[in-house]
C-alpha cells in the first residue's frame, strides 16, 4: 500500500534510510525537525510504501512552485523487485500534477548503481546536456554514508 507520509512515520522512515547502503543522511535536513519542516512546506507529495504492517519504501517529495525534486527515494534491500518504487514514484508524481506541477527531477549519486538503473528503467532522462551545481549555506549540515 502507498500513502502520504507523515511525521508519524519518521522514526520508521529514518530506520529504512539508515538500514541502505550508501544512502547519504544529512545531519540537519534529515534529523526530526528537518524532515518536519519539510513536510510541513510539503504536506500532501512525500509517500511511503507499507507492507507486511511497516514501511519498506520512501520518497521525500516537494516542489517550488515550478519543478517537483524527488529525495531520499529507497526500498528495503527485502522488498526490492516487486513495484514497489515504481508505484511510490507514480504516486508522488500523481500527487505533483494535483499541484499543478508539470515537471520533476532527482539527484541519484553515480556510485548508486541500483538507482540509477531504476530510474533509466522506469523512463527518466539521464541529463547530459546540463551541470549540476550547489552551495554550502550552513557547514554545520554534513553528509554521513551508511556502510
Amino acid at each position: 500500500m502507498i500513502r502520504t507520509m507523515t511525521m508519524e512515520d519518521y522514526d520508521e522512515v529514518h530506520a529504512l534510510w539508515m538500514s541502505i547502503k550508501g544512502f547519504g543522511i544529512r545531519s540537519i535536513d534529515d534529523a526530526r525537525e528537518g524532515v518536519e519542516r519539510f513536510l510541513s512546506r510539503n504536506p500532501s507529495t512525500s509517500v511511503v510504501a507499507v507492507e507486511d504492517g511497516r514501511i519498506v519504501g520512501s520518497i521525500l517529495c516537494g516542489h517550488d512552485g515550478r519543478r517537483g525534486c524527488f529525495y531520499h527515494v529507497c526500498v528495503h534491500r527485502d522488498y526490492r523487485q516487486r513495484g514497489i518504487g515504481k508505484a511510490m514514484a507514480v504516486a508522488a508524481m500523481e500527487a505533483l500534477r494535483r499541484e499543478k506541477i508539470n515537471k520533476v527531477s532527482l539527484i541519484a549519486f553515480k556510485s548508486n548503481e541500483v538507482g540509477n538503473s531504476f530510474w533509466k528503467g522506469v523512463g527518466w532522462t539521464f541529463r547530459e546536456d546540463l551541470n549540476y551545481y550547489d552551495f554550502t549555506l550552513n557547514e554545520a549540515n554534513i553528509t554521513a554514508f551508511n556502510q
